[in-house]
């Protein structure tokens, strides 16, 4: 009982999976306790555990490395490695990975970026861009018309690893068998003219942004994570500050290309394919795969003016928030941090030439700069203020602590003396934070980490502030208004006035939908099939997909998207 035993009905298959979680709290000292006439079994998969049947097992031959046949035997589970070395590793990582994470993700990221920034630069110097894109969507078409011809019962994806992707979830869907390569990662070009920037679906925000404000120009919408690719953004979910002006990351795309089921490439817009344009959104590559898409640019200056405007109430917060979200004429740029279920700051920002008397020069893109979420709690004690930041800096104000995920990775990342000497290397890129996970790192990922964004009704903003406070006290949230347009629903989107919140767990995402929200889905969503349903309208979808013969080729997006 200490250890979570039952006895088990004859035929019963147990995860071993299941078993471990439930013994992990607890450590039996000592298994000679145990009759003698019991049965010992090791599974291959994993040392650190050994299964222990009772005498009146008859199957105990059926061990698999995934699973156990019990035949009417009581089941225990003891701790007894004998991989202690491997075992010792594991608890190192687990107890310095902020060390492990300087030391060697670090290094391994700058490397990384050191090669792309390199790749970009002669390809945007030396290659014909247009010619090997279509060179590049012909090689997708063939895979996937190979994949067809196979038979195979499986459903496409990209053979992206899912360790590369920004996204905390792993994809557990992907195997050799079912994988697409779309190896797709350059900027296309731009057409002044038509204010259009024409990408692939694997350029990222940090590389995009490098590319169009050294013109002059750059997206309605940005988001602020480097890493953030096109596809993800616009197949799935993408908010900036920006958003309460412009839409989601899906409102200010003009055209996209996409590879279907059947190996055929088709445009599609708001005047062509029109059905299949507004089904994209949200429909995480299970419509077909995206090869290139054009989309939306403004003019802009060098500089953004920031105004930090700090509230000592949740109602003071709430009220000044909404009313710079909806002004008639409001600030370019709107956004929130809660640190507090008390205090926040308020910040609003417009493009500008430059630094200003009463608003100093602030590049906090530097490595040596403060982490931002922590420069802006400066201002709960030092009251208002403006200050004018570089505009790049201020795209990926969030990057190097990337939000505050690195307080609970690299608890001294904010350190002055660190930030001197090796903030330089910030931050470690979220694909090997990923990969460099050990299975206990994991676990503890999926018990004490929340990361998913909310999108509710800005009238229920304070209502959303106290559902997480109550089930969360996480803190700092991050606020940001979005506007959606009232034309035909894109994607599961029905028209609503949004907010944005962070925070997840079924609770929280029961009191989502009873609002009519939306949860965000590049994270796990642990709500069953009926509920997701119920949040998000099906009916578009399910159209394109029988029309386009989707079904054929690739999986329905809850397959995706849902707690694997």
């Amino acid at each position: 009982t200490h250890c979570g035993a039952r006895t088990a009905p004859e035929g019963t298959r147990v995860s071993l999976s299941a078993l471990v979680a439930r013994a992990s709290s607890c450590c039996l000292t000592s298994v000679h306790t145990l009759k003698e006439s019991h049965r010992f079994h090791r599974p291959q998969s994993d040392s650190r555990v050994i299964v222990v049947l009772g005498p009146q097992s008859a199957m105990a031959e059926q061990l698999t490395p995934t699973t156990l046949a019990v035949a009417g035997a009581t089941v225990y589970v003891a701790w007894k490695s004998k991989r202690k070395i491997w075992d010792y590793v594991c608890h190192l990582l687990l107890k310095y990975r902020g060390i492990f994470c300087v030391f060697v993700v670090m290094p391994v990221s700058l490397l990384f970026d050191a090669f792309w920034w390199i790749r970009g630069w002669y390809i945007q110097a030396f290659e014909s861009l247009p010619h090997l894109h279509q060179k590049r969507v012909e090689a997708v078409q063939q895979q996937v018309r190979s994949f067809r011809a196979s038979g195979s019962k499986l459903k496409m994806c990209t053979a992206r690893p899912s360790w590369m992707t920004i996204s905390m979830r792993f994809a557990k869907y992907k195997t050799k068998e079912n994988a697409i390569h779309v190896d797709l990662h350059d900027v296309l070009g731009i057409d002044e003219k038509r204010r259009v920037v024409r990408v692939e679906p694997l350029v990222s925000m940090g590389q995009l942004s490098a590319y169009l404000v050294s013109r002059g120009w750059t997206l309605e919408v940005l988001p602020e994570m480097d890493d953030l690719t096109v596809g993800g953004l616009f197949m799935g979910f993408g908010i900036e500050t920006s958003s309460h002006k412009y839409g989601l990351f899906q409102d200010i795309v003009e055209e996209v290309e996409v590879v279907l089921a059947d190996g055929s490439a088709v445009s599609c817009s708001a005047t062509k394919n029109i059905d299949l344009f507004r089904a994209l959104p949200w429909s995480y590559g299970t419509l077909g795969f995206m090869v290139s898409c054009e989309l939306r640019i403004i003019p802009c200056k060098r500089y953004v003016d920031v105004t930090y405007i700090p509230c000592y109430s949740q109602e003071e917060y709430v009220r000044v928030f909404s009313e710079a979200s909806l002004a008639k004429e409001p600030a370019q740029f709107v956004e929130s941090l809660v640190f507090d279920k008390s205090h926040a700051v308020v910040m609003l920002g417009n493009f500008s030439d430059g630094p200003a008397v009463e608003a100093p020069l602030n590049a906090i893109g530097r490595f040596y700069k403060p982490w931002f979420f922590e420069h802006v709690r400066d201002f709960l004690k030092n009251g208002p203020s403006r200050e004018t930041i570089p505009l790049r800096d201020y795209y990926h104000r969030h990057t190097r602590s990337m939000f505050w995920e690195l307080r609970d990775i690299v608890p001294f990342g904010n350190n002055p003396v660190f930030r001197y000497l090796l903030g330089w290397m910030m931050p470690p890129k979220v694909a090997f934070l990923k990969l460099t996970q050990t299975e206990n790192i994991r676990q503890l990922y999926e018990e004490k980490h929340v990361d998913q964004d909310m999108l509710v009704p800005l009238d229920r903003l304070s209502e959303c502030i106290d559902v997480f406070h109550r089930d969360f006290r996480l803190y700092p949230l991050w606020l940001c208004p979005h506007r959606v347009y009232k034309t035909e629903p894109q994607g599961f989107l029905s028209p609503a006035v949004g907010g944005y919140g962070v925070k997840n767990l079924r609770r929280v995402e029961a009191w989502v939908s009873s609002v009519h929200g939306y949860q965000a889905l590049y994270a796990d969503t642990y709500l069953s099939y009926p509920a997701f349903r119920d949040m998000f309208d099906h009916t578009l979808y399910e159209k394109v997909r029988t029309k386009y013969e989707a079904e054929k080729g690739f999986p329905e997006v809850y397959d995706k998207v849902k707690k694997q």
